[in-house]
């Protein structure tokens, strides 16, 4: 793989939607909601073929458009999935493509974590110019590159509701089987119990790694097993109590033996460790940093003659760290970045088996999203997720440090006004989970809300992933309480900083950002003039006892702890400021019963709350069209403007 170190530049010939405003303009809030126009660009091993998603209009789902990559400007290939909606796509050999899709069956959701789309995963062949689709709420696990033809599938074995976002996923039984996507044929490979519930596979289709649960110990196990073996070997166990993480992250290359993982290993922060999965021992340090955790491996950016092949690693920071074993792709990734406008988050999500043409993806805060075809030296804009907004449009993002009242230090993620100067009115927009890792690079709402001349700032408050495990386990129970200190500490950073003035700070958050933001109506001292929860849990008893459903010891101990904080329901008497309260009716992650016994509890009490509630939206960002962001962002900024406090923001 020749690395590329000057790239010039072409437009290719894929048509998206015109209308791009300048930069002196006003950017509508009607581009902000379109859904992605262009996502998921993908290349055919023998680089012959470039597939992408594309979406026509704002009221249209996506279809697949197939070109030759030699000549952009020959009509594609077209498929559309009605009454279904294509959700991702890959190509498993140089003919085969395949896709997922989902259908919306249902109008109510049965219950917790229990949607209303059923999802499948089908393939086209382009040499036959055939269909074939598979089995129902199905998920794609390995491509198997070795295999042509073939793919890893995997299926729940447990009907239990079951969180998520909740940090024992890995320890609910799967099934896994090959799937022959010419025949639909599916053979076995490995079936979940409760003792060994899940597991992890290689690109040849080998079973690396296992997970169970040790019920009598109330243990986690982690289980290893070498290429060719029929048996598994325990490796490693961990309290099931304790809430670390322990994450296998690939192999040594030309070691089957040795693999990565990431794990605090008797420190707080979380580093790149070699382990011996043969022995079960810890081998050495790769990287920790003082501050910050190891997120994740990045893998070598061609699948077909490297295989899952580890070649770095990032650890957080104002936006991912790079830190790279192989000097070859390193470059690479060091050419691009100095090369492509406005980069900032680069990654090469598709390369071909002969490494000469390749797919780019960049996003940042003046990016929203852009592939590129290289293709001998010879850049091509592919095409962008929002064509309609220019970058110099778009607001910079700067990364800050505070010291919360407890003398703890918070990080936190500033989107600055194009236009305009300080103080700005400001929107404190805390994160949902709440136990993920935030490096905002484009994040949609933080631009929109700036587009209108607010500041947005993004706390990693306790919970946060990212920056120890410390500041992971010591939100237990705090909800309300050391978790809303957090936030208020950052809007009083903000005042302290000239960023913002006292009467001029709102709140916005969706599911615990929305939680956050429902606590924060009734603090004393009030930092906020108005809050506005989107999908939050309302009800901490409610949730609760979604979460405890068919749950093992430590996850139920977990749910217990995680809603022993603040619960917004008890507290609506003491609510002081104005609110705007959104939910979507079939969300399954936090259901609508919290927001109707929350409004049942207002109505007589004279509070001053605004209701929006989004027709057949789901929790999650990839269920909401078109009409429920432009309905969310247009009244989100009309409340700020004329309702947030006395006179508006």
């Amino acid at each position: 793989m020749s690395v590329i170190r000057q790239l010039a530049f072409a437009t290719a010939a894929i048509s998206v939607m015109a209308g791009q405003v300048s930069a002196q303009e006003e950017i509508p809030l009607e581009y902000f909601a379109l859904r992605e126009v262009i996502q998921n660009v993908e290349l055919s091993p023998d680089g012959k073929h470039l597939s992408l998603m594309k979406i026509q209009g704002r009221d249209g789902d996506p279809i697949i458009e197939i070109y030759e990559t030699d000549d952009l400007s020959k009509d594609p290939i077209r498929l559309a999935a009605d009454p279904m909606e294509f959700t991702s796509q890959s190509w498993v050999s140089d003919d085969l493509l395949v896709f997922s899709a989902r259908q919306r069956l249902y109008k109510r959701i049965n219950g917790f974590n229990q949607g209303v789309f059923v999802g499948r995963v089908a393939s086209y062949n382009m040499k036959e110019r055939k269909f074939q689709q598979f089995g129902d709420n199905t998920s794609l696990e390995n491509l198997l590159p070795s295999q042509p033809d073939t793919v890893l599938i995997s299926e729940s074995r447990t009907n239990s509701s079951f969180d998520q976002d909740d940090p024992f996923a890995n320890f609910r039984p799967r099934a896994y089987y090959e799937l022959n996507l010419n025949t639909g044929a599916k053979k076995l490979v490995f079936k979940g119990n409760e003792k060994i519930a899940s597991a992890q596979f290689d690109s040849d289709g080998n079973p690396r790694n296992a997970f169970g649960y040790d019920a009598p110990a109330k243990e986690f196990v982690y289980y290893g097993r070498m290429p060719g073996d029929s048996s598994w070997e325990e490796v490693y166990r961990r309290d099931s109590f304790d809430y670390e993480d322990f994450t296998p992250s690939g192999f040594k290359k030309d070691d089957p033996s040795t693999g990565y993982v990431i794990a605090t290993n008797g420190y707080d922060v979380y580093g790149l460790w070699n382990f011996d999965w043969e022995k079960g021992e810890f081998g050495d340090l790769v990287f920790r940093d003082k501050a910050a955790d190891v997120g994740g491996v990045r893998n070598h950016p061609n699948t077909w003659s490297h295989p899952e092949e580890v070649v770095g690693f990032y650890y957080y920071g104002a936006k991912p760290q790079w830190v790279y074993f192989d000097k070859e792709v390193e470059a690479l990734y060091q050419s691009l970045e100095s090369n492509l406008p406005d980069a900032y988050n680069v990654s090469i999500p598709s390369m071909s088996r002969d490494g000469k043409k390749y797919i780019v993806y960049n996003t940042g805060p003046h990016d929203p999203g852009t592939y590129y075809l290289i293709n001998n030296g010879q850049a091509q804009v592919i095409g962008k997720h929002m064509p309609l907004i220019r970058s110099e449009q778009l607001a910079d993002v700067e990364f800050v440090e505070y010291t919360a009242r407890d003398g703890r230090t918070i990080r936190g993620y500033i989107t600055i006004p194009a236009q305009g100067e300080k103080p700005y009115p400001a929107v404190i927009m805390p994160h949902g989970g709440p136990f993920v890792g935030e490096m905002p690079a484009y994040d949609e709402w933080a631009q929109m809300f700036a587009s209108r001349g607010y500041l947005v700032f993004q706390p990693q408050f306790l919970a946060s992933r990212g920056w120890g495990q410390s500041q992971y386990i010591d939100f237990l129970g705090q909800g309300g309480y050391k978790m809303q200190d957090d936030k208020d500490d950052g809007a009083q950073y903000l005042i302290d900083q000239g960023w913002t003035e006292p009467d001029r700070i709102a709140m916005y958050g969706w599911s615990y950002g929305g939680y956050a933001s429902a606590v924060a109506a009734s603090r004393t001292p009030q930092m906020y003039q108005c809050v506005m929860p989107g999908a939050a849990v309302l009800d901490t008893d409610l949730q609760k006892k979604y979460n405890q459903q068919g749950a093992i010891d430590a996850s139920y101990d977990f749910a217990e702890r995680r809603y022993s904080g603040i619960n917004p329901i008890e507290e609506i008497d003491k609510i002081n400021v104005p609110m705007l309260l959104i939910h979507g009716d079939v969300d399954q992650r936090v259901p609508f019963e919290h927001f109707k016994r929350y409004t049942k509890e207002l109505k007589g009490k004279g509070k001053d709350v605004q209701e929006l509630v989004l027709k057949e939206a789901d929790h999650f960002y990839n269920t909401l069209y078109y009409r429920h962001q432009i309905a969310l962002y247009t009244k989100l900024i009309d409340y700020l403007e004329n309702d947030c406090g006395p006179g508006g923001l």
